[in-house]
C-alpha cells in the first residue's frame, strides 16, 4: 500500500501532539511530570513515565529506579504516590466530621487538594521533588 501525503501529513500531526503532551515542561519536577502522565494516560503498570522523565531531563541519574524502588515505587508509575510521595501538608483541606460520643467531641480531618496547582519548578537535570510534593515515609518491607 503506497503511502499518501495526506496519511504521512496526519501521521506527524498525530505524533507532534504526542510529544507535546508527554514531554515535561520547563522546569516540571518528576513528580509533577508523572501525576500529569497518569491523569492523562493511566498506568500500565510499568515506570514509562519515570524513565521518559529520566531520559529527557535527567539522564545522568542512572539510578533513579533504584532510589525510587527502595522508596516503594518498585514496580510501576503510580506506586510513587501509593508510598513515595503525596500532596505536601500545606495543601491539604480540613473537613470537620462530626462523632456522637460526648468524650471525643469533633474531629477534623484533612484531605488532599482535588487539583493540584502548577509544578513549583526544579532545576534541569534534578529529580528532586517541587514543593508542591513531601516525602512519606513507610516502613521498608523486605
Amino acid at each position: 500500500m503506497e503511502r499518501t501525503e495526506i496519511t504521512e501529513r496526519a501521521e506527524r500531526i498525530l505524533h507532534d501532539a504526542a510529544s507535546t503532551l508527554t514531554t515535561p515542561t520547563a522546569g516540571e519536577c518528576l513528580v509533577c511530570f508523572v501525576a500529569r502522565q497518569l491523569d492523562e494516560f493511566g498506568c500500565d503498570g510499568t515506570h514509562r513515565f519515570i524513565s521518559h522523565y529520566r531520559d529527557s531531563v535527567a539522564p545522568r541519574a542512572t539510578a533513579l529506579l533504584s532510589r525510587l524502588s527502595a522508596m516503594g515505587a518498585c514496580c510501576c508509575d503510580c506506586e510513587m504516590f501509593m508510598n513515595s510521595y503525596e500532596p505536601a501538608a500545606r495543601l491539604w483541606t480540613p473537613v470537620q466530621e462530626s462523632v456522637d460520643s460526648e468524650e471525643w467531641g469533633e474531629r477534623v480531618d484533612f484531605k488532599p487538594p482535588d487539583r493540584m496547582p502548577p509544578c513549583g519548578t526544579t532545576r534541569r537535570g534534578s529529580t528532586k521533588p517541587c514543593t508542591n510534593w513531601e516525602r512519606v515515609f513507610r516502613p521498608r518491607y523486605r
